[in-house]
C-alpha cells in the first residue's frame, strides 16, 4: 500500500495491515509483537523508525491503557493515523482489487493495488461542493445574486474589452490599394502631415530637398502638387490645430506658414543655427517652441513683427533632435537629443546654462530619434533609439527619474539612405503608438504601450519599401506611410 499513502507519510507504519494487531507483518519469525519479520540480509529497522512500527494500532487506541501512558504529541499522532486508516478503508480499495483479479486486470503475483499520488488527488472529497455541467451564472462565492460591486468589475471588464475589439476591428479593416498609392515629392520624405478634414484626405509631404508636397487621395484629377518654400529638408510639418487653412513647415533655416486664403508661404522664423522641430505651445497656435540641432531651443510668437524669437536658451544638449509639447500642460514641453530626453517647464527657461530638466526618461545608450507624449493625458512617452529599443514610460507623474514601462527590440538600424524611424501616436488611442519596420515584406506595425505588437499593416504587391514617416487621421481610421523615393501609401 506504499503508493497510496500520502507522500508525506510513512509507507509502512500508516499501511492497515501493519497497525491491526495479528494482520500481515504484526508478527514476524523474527520480529517478535508489532514489528515486521526481516527479508533475507535486511538490517534491523532504525530505532525511530522501529519505535514507529511499534506503535498500537486503531483497535488498541480503543482501550486507555494502551496510550495513557503517552505524551500529547502522540496521542495526536496515533489519532491522525487512525484517521487515515478510516479514509482508505472508505475508499475501498480491497474490493477494487478483488474486482481486477476477478476480471484479469491485476496480476496474482502483484502485493497491492497501485495507485499514483495525482489519482488520489481526483478523487472526490466529501467537504468540497461538486459543480455541475453546462452554463453557469456569474455570480461570486458565497451570494446567491450578483450585487452592485459584481456588476461593476463585469462593467469594468466589458468596456476595456470593447475598446479593444473596437480598434481591432479598426485596424483590421484599413487597407492598401494600388490607387492609393501616389508619388508626391521629388526625394525622400522627411516629414507629413494630414489635414483634420472627415470629408477629404488632404495630405501634406516634405522631403530632403526642400520640396513640400499636396495630394488630395480622393480625387483623381487634382492629383498631387509640389512648392518649393525651402532651400533644405523639411524636418517637420503641422496643420495649424485652430486654423487648419494654415500649414506650418520647418526646414534647416526657416519656419514658415503656408496660407491658402493668401496663397503665400509667410516666414516666420529664421535663425542663423540649422532647425530640426517644433511644436504649438497653445490652442491657438500663436507661439512655437523650436528646437536646433546643436542643442538649443527657441521660443517663438507669430504675432510679434519680424523674425526674431522671444527667448533662445541653452537645455544642455549637445543635440536636439525632436520637441513635443505635453497635450494637456502646455508649459512642459519634451526634448530628445543624443542620448538625453528630458522634461521641461517653459516657464522657467532662462538665458543662463542653469536650465535644469524636470523629469528625465533614462535608459538610452545611443542616440535618439523621437520621443513624444500620448495624445489624450500625455502619461506616456515613446521613444526611438538607435540601440535598436522603443521603450515606453510613464509620465503620469514628472518627477525627477521616470518609470519605464516597457523596452521593446526592435530594428532601427535604417542607414544613411532611409530617413530615421518616428513612433507615433494614434490620435484617438492613449496607448497605441506606430512604428516603421526593417522586416519582411515590408510593413508598419502597432505596438501597445505594453510591447505588444497589436498588429502589421501591409500588402505584398503594393507595398514594397520601408514608410521610415507615417501618421494617422486624428479622427478618420486613416493611415498614410511616405517612403525614401518620395511615395505615399494611404491605408483606409
Amino acid at each position: 500500500c506504499a503508493r497510496a499513502c500520502p507522500p508525506s507519510q510513512g509507507r509502512i507504519s500508516h499501511c492497515p495491515a501493519l497497525r491491526e494487531p495479528g494482520g500481515a507483518g504484526a508478527e514476524g519469525a523474527e520480529g517478535g509483537p508489532g514489528r515486521p519479520a526481516l527479508r533475507g540480509r535486511e538490517a534491523p529497522l532504525r530505532p525511530a523508525r522501529a519505535m514507529a512500527l511499534s506503535q498500537p494500532g486503531p483497535r488498541q487506541l480503543e482501550e486507555p491503557d494502551g496510550y495513557s501512558h503517552l505524551s500529547a504529541y502522540e496521542r495526536k499522532r496515533l489519532k491522525n493515523i487512525t484517521e487515515n486508516a478510516k479514509f482508505f478503508a472508505a475508499l475501498e480499495l480491497h474490493e477494487c482489487r478483488c474486482v481486477l483479479r476477478m476480471s484479469g486486470g491485476e496480476s496474482t503475483n502483484s502485493p497491492c493495488l497501485w495507485f499514483s499520488w495525482f489519482e488520489l488527488q481526483k478523487l472526490p472529497m466529501s467537504s468540497q461542493p461538486q459543480v455541475p455541467g453546462g452554463p453557469l451564472p456569474m455570480v461570486p462565492e458565497y451570494q446567491t445574486e450578483s450585487s452592485k460591486w459584481t456588476e461593476a468589475l463585469l462593467s469594468t471588464w466589458m468596456r476595456i474589452s470593447e475598446v479593444l475589439l473596437v480598434l481591432f476591428e479598426s485596424l483590421s479593416s484599413m487597407v492598401l490599394r494600388e490607387e492609393n498609392i501616389r508619388k508626391v515629392v521629388k526625394s525622400r520624405v522627411c516629414s507629413m502631415a494630414i489635414h483634420p478634414s472627415e470629408s477629404t484626405i488632404l495630405v501634406a509631404a516634405g522631403d530632403k530637398l526642400g520640396c513640400v508636397g499636396l495630394w488630395n487621395s480622393c480625387g483623381t484629377e487634382e492629383g498631387a502638387h509640389t512648392f518649393i518654400p525651402h532651400n533644405f529638408n523639411v524636418s517637420c510639418m503641422h496643420f495649424s490645430p485652430c486654423n487648419p487653412a494654415h500649414l506650418l513647415s520647418l526646414s534647416n533655416d526657416t519656419l514658415r506658414c503656408g496660407d491658402v486664403a493668401r496663397a503665400v508661404f509667410d516666414e516666420i522664423y529664421r535663425s542663423e543655427e540649422d532647425l530640426s522641430c517644433f511644436d504649438f505651445l497653445e490652442e491657438n497656435a500663436c507661439t512655437a517652441i523650436v528646437s536646433c540641432w546643436d542643442g538649443p531651443v527657441a521660443v517663438v510668437d507669430r504675432r510679434t513683427p519680424g523674425v526674431s524669437p522671444e527667448l533662445s536658451v541653452d537645455i544642455g544638449f549637445r543635440k536636439t533632435r525632436t520637441v513635443h509639447v505635453h497635450p494637456v500642460n502646455k508649459q512642459y514641453f519634451l526634448a530628445a537629443g543624443s542620448v538625453d530626453v528630458c522634461v521641461f517647464d517653459v516657464r522657467y527657461l532662462r538665458n543662463t546654462k542653469e536650465n535644469k530638466p524636470l523629469s528625465s526618461l533614462t535608459g538610452h545608450t545611443k542616440s535618439v530619434a523621437s520621443a513624444y507624449f500620448s495624445p489624450v493625458t500625455g502619461s506616456r512617452v515613446v521613444t526611438v533609439c538607435a540601440d535598436d529599443r522603443l521603450r515606453v514610460y510613464d509620465t503620469t507623474s514628472l518627477s525627477s527619474t521616470v518609470t519605464l514601462l516597457s523596452s521593446i527590440r526592435h530594428n532601427n538600424n535604417t542607414g544613411r539612405w532611409l530617413t530615421r524611424f518616428r513612433a507615433i501616436w494614434d490620435p484617438k488611442q492613449e496607448h497605441c503608438f506606430l512604428v516603421g519596420s526593417m522586416a519582411q515584406p515590408r510593413r508598419i506595425e502597432v505596438f501597445q504601450d505594453t510591447g505588444k505588437l497589436l498588429h502589421s499593416f501591409y500588402n505584398v504587391d503594393c507595398l514594397g519599401s520601408v514608410c521610415s514617416i507615417n501618421v494617422v487621421h486624428p479622427s478618420q481610421s486613416i493611415l498614410v506611410g511616405g517612403n525614401s523615393s518620395g511615395r505615399l501609401h494611404v491605408f483606409k
